[in-house]
């Protein structure tokens, strides 16, 4: 059982930068693929970003925030990191982190464990 918090949402002007934090309890986080989704109103939940268990080695992206958006992640301190730089307003939505115990996938319902989500918001 792996649980979630993310932490780091808020309001920021276009242009700007949040750095999202996900927290994840017990003493097997490194086996964990991790990935930041995110949810606007009246949309589906979309991925952001996904990075593979272990050493992290590997990252994806969606092309809309490819050379903006980082995910990282510091095992030693259960922690998943999404370093967002020159936010749009497009990029307004609730932010949630995901684990699962396979590798990077991009489907909601491919994932086992979720946070609670962190709302970011961008003005113009």
């Amino acid at each position: 059982q792996v649980q979630l918090v993310e932490s780091g949402g808020g309001l920021v002007q276009a242009g700007g930068s949040l750095r999202l934090s996900c927290a994840a309890s017990g003493r097997t986080f490194s086996r964990y693929s991790m990935a930041w989704f995110r949810q606007a109103p009246g949309k589906e939940r979309e991925f952001v970003a996904g990075i593979s268990n272990w050493s992290g080695g590997r990252t994806y992206y969606i092309d809309s925030v490819k050379g903006r958006f980082t995910i990282s992640r510091d095992n030693a301190k259960n922690t998943v990191y999404l370093q967002m730089n020159s936010l749009k307003p497009e990029d307004t939505a609730v932010y949630y982190c995901a684990a699962n115990s396979v590798v990077i996938r991009t489907r909601p319902e491919e994932y086992d464990y979720w946070g609670q989500g962190t709302q970011v918001t961008v003005s113009s």
